[in-house]
């Protein structure tokens, strides 16, 4: 195999996809992508509604939190997408870019060049084809009544100060999914002779010659043993879990931890791993007579979707959502509440149980971090993820977050829901016959589960403690770069698919262009 580029992409997920093809479109420019996943041949990552039938498959990193203290000391699961379009082939398809004020935060953290003005063009122009849903439940225009006559508005989506609920724009063509793989690699892979994509090579470190970045080492699925070499820049895209991990196996990260692991170190960069920040999501399900999700694997919604694009298979269950205040005081939302027309329990892992509604609150900016850690010097052993969950000592995030379950419930006492439901719960079962305060403390600490937003492990900064510079390149070494969610300065009020699109297309830009 041919074992020298110009450039080598380690993830195809929502950034390496964009940073793929921006950087092939020179035909001059030799460009490798290197994916520990397979190909996305399976018809439900093609099939909306099935997402959560992907999660613990072949395409999942499968990973999973340490014991979590302040949710009943559960280990939280954590799906990641291990398959060309990376997290994009699983996700629930939301395109929600979040608040121009997050971005204005980006810029005075990390330069204008990250602000929302800066950033508009291209989140206006990415390949990724963003739709309204084909055939959404009679169950949602239910909530968006309800939000209504509970005192909140329902405006157009994606404004850039969203300030009331909205049905949900979905990353799909047609009915079917759009992934990054589909939007940025699909297109060129036979035309670009300069691009090559190599898919079930796992990438076990990167290469340096002293302090600059020549390669990388990877395995193939049959335990072969390859060097990948750069010419030019070496750019990690694996994620927020990934990237992290595979800058400490190769010596950047906490000197101490590096020297525990017998890691030479390569560079001293005490916040590789460090201020994770995570979505953390609580619900309610509550019965319904009937018209949710429940009925989406019938053979008569399959005909519907494989002759017409329609039916409840074209759904991406999170149907609607909104963004509001737990007090009114506060200048900007503290909080999402996510709609879905089916009873979304233990994430769909076991199953629909029985006909329901399920809403709750995601936590947009939570003052707790979390860490990546390395449990061993083996890059086939999954790193620790510790996000410590509700734990900063103010204990602001559990205040906002039972607020935010108060709102759902004001939400769910409205005439629209009890028209639909029967008053009785799903999830928390039993929840009709439990107290006020006993329902709201075991959705948060039961229930509660990640939004599978994982941020910042690899921040970057004007400040000399970031690991990389606004130009993305890992401070301490050179010709290495990061584009993936694990730069963000911040997390946003948003879903982090469309901001790591754009991420990928602002690296190309900042490659080219150096």
């Amino acid at each position: 195999m041919n074992d020298r580029f110009d450039y080598v992409i380690v993830g195809a997920g929502s950034a390496g996809a964009a940073l793929a093809n921006k950087l092939s479109a020179e035909a001059s420019t030799s460009v490798l992508v290197l994916e520990a996943g397979g190909e996305a041949k399976s018809p439900k990552i093609a099939i909306p509604a099935a997402f959560s039938e992907l999660f613990k498959s072949v395409y999942d990193w499968n990973y999973e939190t340490t014991s979590q203290a302040a949710l009943d000391g559960r280990r939280i699961y954590w799906p990641r997408g291990k398959v060309l379009g990376g997290s994009s082939a699983l996700n629930a398809m939301m395109w929600v870019p979040g608040f121009a004020a997050d971005y204005d935060r980006w810029a005075e953290l990390a330069g204008p060049e990250w602000g929302h003005a800066a950033l508009a063009a291209t989140f206006a122009s990415t390949q990724i084809s963003v739709q309204e849903q084909r055939d959404p439940r009679a169950l949602t225009a239910a909530f968006l009544d309800a939000v209504r006559q509970a005192g909140y508005r329902v405006e157009i989506a994606n404004g850039h100060e969203p300030d009331g609920f909205t049905q949900t724009m979905v990353t799909q063509a047609e009915g079917t999914r759009h992934s990054s793989a589909r939007a940025y690699l699909k297109p060129i892979r036979r035309s670009r002779p300069n691009l090559t994509i190599r898919t079930k090579a796992h990438v076990t470190r990167v290469v340096f010659d002293g302090r600059s970045a020549t390669g990388v080492e990877y395995r193939l699925e049959n335990g072969e043993r390859h060097t990948a070499h750069a010419s030019r820049e070496v750019i990690l895209c694996g994620g927020a879990v990934n990237t992290p991990q595979l800058l400490m196996l190769s010596g950047i990260g906490r000197a101490g931890q590096l020297h525990h692991c017998g890691i030479p170190v390569v560079a001293d960069s005490p916040d590789v791993g460090a201020n994770l920040r995570d979505h953390l999501v609580s619900l309610f399900a509550i019965h319904v007579d009937g018209g949710s999700l429940m009925d989406a694997k019938g053979i008569g919604q399959l005909a519907q979707f494989l002759f017409k694009r329609r039916g409840m298979l074209t759904s991406n269950v999170a149907e609607a959502y909104g963004f509001v205040r737990t007090d009114p005081s506060l200048a900007l939302p503290d909080v999402e509440v996510i709609f879905a027309p089916v009873a979304y329990v233990e994430e769909g892992l076991n199953g629909i149980p029985a006909h329901g509604i399920s809403a709750g609150p995601i936590l947009l900016q939570p003052a707790s971090r979390g860490e990546v850690r390395l449990a061993s010097s083996d890059p086939f052993t999954k790193p620790i993820v510790e996000p410590n969950y509700l734990t900063d000592p103010d204990g602001r995030d559990r205040a906002t977050l039972l607020a935010g379950l108060e709102i759902v419930l004001k939400i769910f006492s409205t005439p629209a829901i009890k028209k639909v439901a029967s008053g009785t719960y799903v999830a928390p079962a039993g929840g009709e016959k439990m107290s006020r305060e006993e329902l709201l403390i075991t959705a948060l600490e039961q229930l509660s589960h990640t939004l599978y937003h994982p941020t910042s492990t690899a921040r970057m900064g004007i400040d000399d403690g970031s690991v990389v510079d606004p130009q993305l390149r890992v401070r301490g070494v050179e010709r290495l770069r990061v584009a993936d969610a694990s730069i963000m300065p911040e997390i946003i009020r948003g879903h982090t698919h469309a901001p790591s699109v754009v991420i990928g297309e602002r690296a190309a830009h900042l490659i080219s262009n150096k």
